[in-house]
């Protein structure tokens, strides 16, 4: 699986249900960055929202 580089963008948007450990228990270095940005929520249902709202 290749592996995304997302630390290195100017933003990053990280689509998670909530801050809780995944199955490996292990916390994700990513959703410390100063460029990362966290939306909350299903990812289907909050991505379909952004959409409709930017199309508004």
């Amino acid at each position: 699986m290749p592996v995304l580089e997302c630390w290195k963008s100017q933003a990053c948007i990280v689509m998670k249900r909530s801050m809780a450990s995944g199955y490996a228990g292990v916390g994700n270095p990513l959703f410390v960055h100063e460029n990362t940005r966290m939306l909350f929520g299903d990812a289907n249902d909050r991505l379909q929202a952004l959409l409709k709202a930017l199309q508004a």
